[in-house]
C-alpha cells in the first residue's frame, strides 16, 4: 500500500475513533443531564451529575443569581421501596448547593431539583429524575493505561478493517495488535478497574448484564476468529473487515449501560 494512502487511512481511523468516543460519552448513562427551565421569569440552565467517584456525598450545583429563589433536592434510592425525601439546598453567592447522600459502590439515587420563587411558585427543573451511580475511586495506574489501551485497540481495529477493505497486506500483524491491545486493556485491566469501582471483576455474561463487559467479550471473540482465519489464509480480507465492523458497532453502545447496580428492594432495611 502506498505511503500516502496508508497515512490517510490512519488519519481516518483516528477520526472515526474520536467521533465514536464523543458519541458514546454523550449518549451514556453517566453523562450529566442537561437542560433549562424558567424560574421567576429567568432561564435557569442546569447540569445534573449522574456519576460519583470515590467516598462522600455528591454536590449538586445550580446557578441561580436571583437571591430570592430557594431550592430543594428531592430524592430516593433507585430500585428501592423508599419514600421520596426532600432536602433544602444552601445558597452560596449565585449558586444553590445540595447534597445527595453517599451510597455504597454501585448504589444509585434518583433525584429531582425543585426551585421556588419569592411568590411560592415551585418549578421542577428535571421532570424525568436524574439517576446517579456511586462508585469507588479507581487509581490512575489502572485507569489511565486501561483508557489508552482501549483507545488504541479501537484505532488499530478500525485501521485494520480499512486496510483490508482497500487492499492492504500484513493483515495478520494488524489483527494481532488489535487483539493484544483488546486483551490487555479490556480483559486484564478492565476487570481490575471494575473491581476498584464496583467491587466486582466481571459483571457481564454469564454472571450479569453489564454491556461494557459483554461488548468487550464479543469484540474479542470476533477478533480471535479473524486471527484464526488469517492464520489459515493470510489474504483473507473478509474476517478482519467483519471483526472491525463488529468492534465499531459494539463500541457505539454507551459505556456503563446496564452496568453494576444495587437492588435495594432485595436488601434488608
Amino acid at each position: 500500500m502506498k505511503k500516502g494512502k496508508n497515512i490517510l487511512l490512519w488519519v481516518l481511523a483516528f477520526a472515526i475513533m474520536i467521533a465514536s468516543a464523543i458519541y458514546q460519552r454523550a449518549t451514556g448513562p453517566t453523562y450529566p443531564m442537561k437542560g433549562s427551565a424558567y424560574v421567576a421569569s429567568k432561564e435557569i440552565q442546569y447540569s445534573l451529575p449522574r456519576s460519583h467517584d470515590g467516598p462522600g456525598d455528591e454536590l449538586v450545583k445550580i446557578d441561580v443569581p436571583d437571591q430570592t429563589v430557594t431550592g430543594d433536592i428531592v430524592y430516593r434510592r433507585f430500585k428501592s421501596h423508599d419514600d421520596w425525601a426532600s432536602k433544602p439546598m444552601v445558597r452560596k453567592n449565585e449558586q444553590l448547593l445540595g447534597d445527595i447522600p453517599e451510597q455504597p459502590a454501585a448504589g444509585k439515587v434518583m433525584y429531582h431539583v425543585d426551585l421556588t420563587d419569592i411568590d411560592g411558585n415551585r418549578v421542577r427543573l428535571n421532570e424525568q429524575p436524574a439517576i446517579i451511580r456511586f462508585k469507588g475511586a479507581v487509581p490512575p495506574w489502572a485507569l489511565v493505561p486501561h483508557i489508552i489501551l482501549m483507545f488504541f485497540a479501537m484505532v488499530i481495529s478500525t485501521k485494520t478493517g480499512l486496510h483490508a477493505a482497500f487492499g492492504g497486506d500484513n493483515l495478520f500483524k494488524y489483527s494481532l495488535w488489535t487483539t493484544v491491545l483488546l486483551v490487555l486493556g479490556g480483559i486484564i485491566l478492565g476487570p481490575i478497574v471494575q473491581k476498584f469501582a464496583f467491587d466486582a471483576y466481571w459483571t457481564g455474561w454469564p454472571f450479569g448484564t453489564d454491556l461494557t463487559d459483554n461488548k468487550t467479550l464479543i469484540a474479542l471473540i470476533f477478533w480471535l476468529i479473524a486471527l484464526w482465519r488469517l492464520k489459515k489464509n493470510p489474504t483473507n480480507k473478509m474476517w478482519p473487515i467483519i471483526a472491525a465492523i463488529m468492534m465499531f458497532a459494539v463500541y457505539l453502545i454507551p459505556h456503563s449501560a446496564f452496568g453494576s447496580e444495587i437492588d435495594y428492594t432485595k436488601m434488608p432495611n
